[in-house]
């Protein structure tokens, strides 16, 4: 039964997947005892059959590992989710650096249709520490989904007015998938960034920093486009602008979505995470839903959100899950088509729509560097010390405080040595007074809060 014993570099296995720096931190052995440690746990769980896709960065290809493979080949992270659906799969590995810079990669996983992080993901590392290997011939075969992927998403498309629309996939994996989904669409597309590459070579594909907006909004703007949509590199988060090129974040865009999904599904919980506006929950609650708050984290939501069978989750990050008509995981693009029929659907513009939602000031997340065997702590000492003063508290992530000025949150990154704040107000001065309870709560345990706290509305 043993083999030998594989040690992993620490850093890599994290709470949701496993990432690291190929060639450092994460090797070809790495991989390797991945996948075997991956089947042991498979078999434990009575499964043989992986789906198993890759994105597009350089070293995924050669990543691969042999258990009962299901091969689908290129693809999203949410093409590979699909995959494990419709081939009814004992579990899903996608090899994917989702949004870091080229030199990363790592591996996202299912077990059954569940997500597989936290304790899984440590319990690899113990199975290859003791060399636990299972022996077996398992098989390849080639299945792609590309076509039954793009009429599913399909499927969800509304008619409605025809929209200008402006796509960009930012050189990620989302170009494989977004010509067999778009060009069927009613309205005008137009494609940025389609070919697939490792290297992103335009910009990097987070579509949660303004920076990395700025082709699409000038795009938008020389066309007159309706809206503009963003992906990350390997496709579960999105990003979007309205016709002005105003950026939509992620909890104003759960506004819209979530009024959409309480028409049919009245009553109905719909979570977002601690680091969304106060708005989203009080515009959940105001069309008649049930708001959650929950941690953040794409593997904590989903298994929240099958828990109480919640037909809509999503987070500050980006990441959407739709269970109305859909599977409950993360697709950007899916979620792009559902932002389409929503606006095709009415008469108000994106941009009218953002106009009329709650207006409310707030920084943006701010990330500042802590060790990580000092983050957890920090938040512990800073959470004691509120409630010994009686302060309002919500605790299911770090702290998120409420005041009469509004709230400020904190937490500790699970994949980062980083501590992460955000504040928002209903005005400036509001605003301020919340950060300078935030620093004051930060400098009782020697920790400074970086100036960069500007607001963004």
């Amino acid at each position: 039964m043993s083999e030998t014993a594989h040690k992993f570099d620490p850093t890599i296995l994290r709470e949701y997947d496993i990432r690291g720096i190929v060639g450092q931190t994460l090797s070809d052995t790495d991989a390797r005892a991945i996948g075997r440690a991956y089947a042991v746990t498979l078999h434990a769980a009575g499964g043989r059959r992986v789906a198993v896709g890759y994105d597009g960065r350089l070293t995924s290809p050669e990543l691969e590992v042999g258990v009962d493979v299901v091969e689908i080949g290129l693809a999203s992270t949410p093409m590979l989710y699909y995959a494990v659906w419709r081939l009814d799969t004992d579990g899903g590995i996608q090899i994917t650096g989702s949004h870091n810079p080229p030199d990363f990669n790592g591996f996202k996983m299912m077990m059954g249709k569940k997500s597989f992080y936290g304790a899984d993901i440590q319990k690899l590392g113990e199975i290859a520490g003791k060399g636990d290997f299972e022996s077996g011939k398992g098989s390849v075969e080639k299945r792609p989904v590309l076509d039954d992927y793009a009429k599913r998403l399909l499927k969800d498309v509304k008619p409605g007015r025809k929209l200008k629309v402006a796509w960009d996939t930012g050189n990620g994996a989302v170009g494989v998938s977004i010509r067999a989904v778009v060009d069927k669409l009613p309205g005008t597309h137009f494609i940025l960034n389609e070919k697939v590459d490792g290297t992103f070579p335009a910009h990097h594909p987070d579509p949660t920093v303004p920076e990395n907006l700025k082709e699409l909004q000038a795009k938008v703007k020389k066309e007159g486009c309706d809206l503009g949509i963003a992906f990350d590199g390997d496709g579960d988060r999105i990003g979007a602008i309205d016709g002005k090129g105003r950026i939509l974040w992620g909890d104003q865009l759960m506004i819209l979505w979530a009024r959409d999904v309480l028409k049919s599904h009245p009553g109905a919980t719909i979570i977002g995470d601690v680091k969304a506006s106060q708005a989203l929950f009080d515009e959940i609650q105001r069309a008649g839903g049930t708001p959650l708050m929950w941690k953040t984290g794409h593997s904590l939501i989903k298994t929240k959100m099958a828990e109480l069978k919640a037909p809509l989750a999503g987070e500050m990050s980006g990441h959407v899950f739709f269970a109305d008509t859909f599977y409950g995981f993360d697709d950007a693009l899916y979620c792009g088509l559902r932002l389409l029929n929503i606006v095709a659907a009415g008469k108000q513009s994106l941009a009218e729509m953002r106009d009329k939602l709650p207006y409310f000031v707030n920084t943006p997340e701010l990330r500042f560097d802590c060790p990580d065997d000092r983050k957890f702590k920090v938040v512990e000492e800073v959470k004691a010390r509120l409630k010994k003063a009686g302060a309002r508290v919500n605790d299911i992530d770090g702290v998120r405080v409420s005041t009469p000025d509004g709230w400020w949150l904190l937490r500790a990154s699970n994949t980062q040595p980083v501590l992460v704040a955000r504040c928002e107000s209903a005005n400036e001065t509001g605003l301020e007074r919340l950060k300078a309870d935030l620093k004051a709560a930060l400098s009782a345990s020697d920790v400074s809060l970086p100036d960069e706290a500007s607001a963004h509305h």
